[in-house]
């Protein structure tokens, strides 16, 4: 047998080879594709001849036209969804999934704030078909975060309102949402990338197929929120100082509980809201193991507490108790005295800044407010 027949019948094995493999490929993807069409798992919710055909809507999310600058206003729409097809029973919220979200939150309510237009990266998922939450949780909690921005999830049930994905629900859209800043950095171009990546992934598993935005378009959003979140990080602090001696730490615990101060695991004081949050802290500015302390901080997160509480004027209000207490004095950080005329005049620029927030539909406290600045 010539060299060149030997060629010639190694060539025909490859090619054969190659048919046989093509063909198997052809048949795994056939019985996918029956399996998926054909499968027992499917919800029959909307599939019952009484339950009508059923009109699928969208909300309109509109994020077009967001200026730029120190003091931004962003503007965003949500369309009202009209109901559609029959309403399966929904099971409860266990708890409020955000902070500043209350447990007896509606559902559609609480969807607007994990999947929020204004500060979320939104991308739309459209299912194969109809999926309950039982199925569609395991694999969504897969996807929590990408570096330090949360990612939520949404889902239109079949009455037609937005809601959390729970279990008992029926969906037949879901929409992603990544939170495009945080008080330390703007979503990237790693991190969208991550996400679009491991959502595919996420997408494949429950039979779904991801819309994703133009990364250029997600990147410029996100800077022009992280300014307004680093142009309006602001933290207020005023200072206690002993007038003699200095406080023995044992003794100042009684007296800050006395005050009202919760005391932190951590050795933090904390001065609650009455609501569950806070209003202020309070540092000894000492080591937990210290005996004693000359000089405590009084701080204000000012975005995080709602103009409605008066942060500041709780917080000099309970300053100017401790200073009878423990016969200290207010001063700033230079050591200087902080006097009345000096402490209205910064009240004057908290209220300013409020108005700021209000202006830009992130207002101080709220929930958009506590998500950007945790």
């Amino acid at each position: 047998m010539t060299e060149f027949q030997m060629s010639l019948i190694a060539a025909g094995g490859v090619f054969v080879v190659g048919v046989i493999s093509y063909n198997k490929w052809q048949e795994y993807k056939a019985r996918k594709s029956v399996e998926r069409a054909f499968a027992s798992d499917h919800d029959d919710v909307l599939m019952r001849s009484d339950a009508g055909p059923v009109v699928r809507h969208e909300p309109v999310l509109d994020l077009d036209g967001v200026p730029t600058g120190d003091n931004i206003a962003f503007e965003s729409s949500v369309a009202a969804v009209p109901p559609v097809g029959a309403a399966e029973e929904i099971a409860p919220i266990p708890s409020a999934p955000l902070p500043g979200v209350k447990p007896d939150t509606p559902p559609a309510e609480v969807a607007e704030n994990l999947v929020d237009p204004l500060i979320d990266g939104l991308i739309p998922l459209a299912l194969e078909a109809a999926a309950r939450g039982d199925k569609l949780l395991p694999a969504l909690q897969k996807l929590r975060r990408v570096g330090n921005k949360p990612i939520h999830f949404i889902g239109l049930a079949v009455n037609g309102d937005w809601e959390p994905i729970v279990h008992g629900g029926v969906y037949t859209k879901l929409q992603a949402g990544v939170q495009m800043a945080t008080r330390t950095t703007a979503l990237n171009e790693l991190e969208y990338s991550e996400l679009v990546t491991r959502l595919r992934a996420v997408a494949d598993e429950i039979g779904a197929e991801p819309e994703v935005p133009d990364m250029r378009e997600v990147m410029s959003e996100a800077r022009t929120l992280h300014r307004f979140v680093s142009g309006h990080d602001a933290q207020l602090g005023v200072n206690l100082k002993s007038k003699g001696a200095p406080w023995a730490i044992s003794t100042l615990i009684g007296a800050l509980e006395n005050q009202g101060f919760d005391v932190r695991p951590d050795g933090r004081f904390v001065m609650p809201d009455g609501e569950g949050g806070a209003l202020f802290t309070l540092s000894t500015n000492v080591t937990l193991g210290a005996d004693s302390t000359s000089r405590l901080t009084l701080l204000l997160d000012v975005p995080c507490v709602a103009p409605a509480k008066d942060g500041f004027g709780s917080m000099i209000a309970c300053a100017k108790s401790l200073v009878q207490r423990l016969d200290a004095i207010i001063v700033d950080d230079g050591d200087q005295p902080l006097l009345d005329p000096a402490l209205d005049e910064i009240n004057g620029q908290v209220k300013e800044f409020y108005q700021e927030m209000e202006a830009a539909e992130i207002p101080a406290g709220s929930t958009r407010a506590l998500r950007l600045f945790s």
